[in-house]
């Protein structure tokens, strides 16, 4: 089982950002033609080593944010640079591959393929990046995460918890310089989830990496080294 006991890496604050996110704005035509902003003028940046927590009310634009910061959405106004790279200058394969290479995900609803075994959807990100000894290290992760022994388990014949587990494992095994979480305990009971809160950080801490979570959860944000909150749309 992991060692959960470890204390938070604290930011390198002599290297630049991870992220820089300058005047990032989403609007979109509501269905009486009217333009609605979803975000508007945000600025923030995150430095490496990080945990961040974006929390705000339902419709505030946290997963919008978050889409746009992983370069999934197409902003309105304004710029994200990941390690110094301009998302948006990129075509959408550049984005794809910047994502391969320097993002990991985990999903309020796990993600995880439904045909492929617990160790192939942890191998798949990093089979898809060429990575030749994926197997090794996705069993690795899989040990990690207290999953050794149900390696050859498809996703439905694992517990919700269990599911997460996987899914916080394909996330951290490319080792990304940053891992984008969308409600990471949404679909989990309080305790499962609380496990899952203490798994992710431990592996940050281990890792070394920079963490973003979009989060309703008050115990998770608090973990966290900074907290952005958002109200219709404006940083707050």
């Amino acid at each position: 089982m992991l060692d959960t006991s470890l204390t938070k890496t604290a930011p390198v604050r002599t290297l630049p950002p991870v992220l820089e996110v300058r005047g990032l704005g989403r609007r979109v035509r509501g269905d009486d033609g009217a333009e609605l902003a979803i975000l508007d003028d945000v600025s923030f940046d995150i430095r490496p080593g990080e945990a961040v927590a974006i929390v705000g009310a339902s419709g505030s634009g946290k997963s919008t944010l978050l889409g746009l910061l992983a370069g999934l959405d197409q902003p309105s106004s304004g710029s994200v640079r990941l390690r110094g790279q301009d998302l948006f200058s990129l075509t959408e394969d550049g984005r794809a591959a910047l994502r391969g290479e320097a993002l990991g995900f985990v999903f309020q609803s796990f993600q995880l393929l439904p045909a492929l075994t617990a160790l192939e959807n942890v191998m798949l990100p990093l089979e898809l990046a060429g990575r030749p000894d994926a197997r090794t290290e996705a069993e690795h992760w899989l040990d990690r995460v207290g999953l050794g022994k149900r390696k050859g388990h498809y996703p439905r014949q694992l517990s919700g918890g269990e599911q997460q587990r996987v899914a916080v494992a394909r996330a951290f095994a490319p080792r990304p310089a940053l891992v984008l979480a969308d409600e990471p305990t949404g679909n989990l009971d309080a305790t499962t989830g609380q496990a899952i809160i203490e798994l992710m950080f431990a592996l940050n801490a281990q890792s070394a990496t920079t963490l973003v979570l979009v989060t309703h959860d008050s115990g998770l944000a608090g973990r966290c080294d900074r907290v952005l909150s958002l109200g219709a749309g404006r940083l707050v």
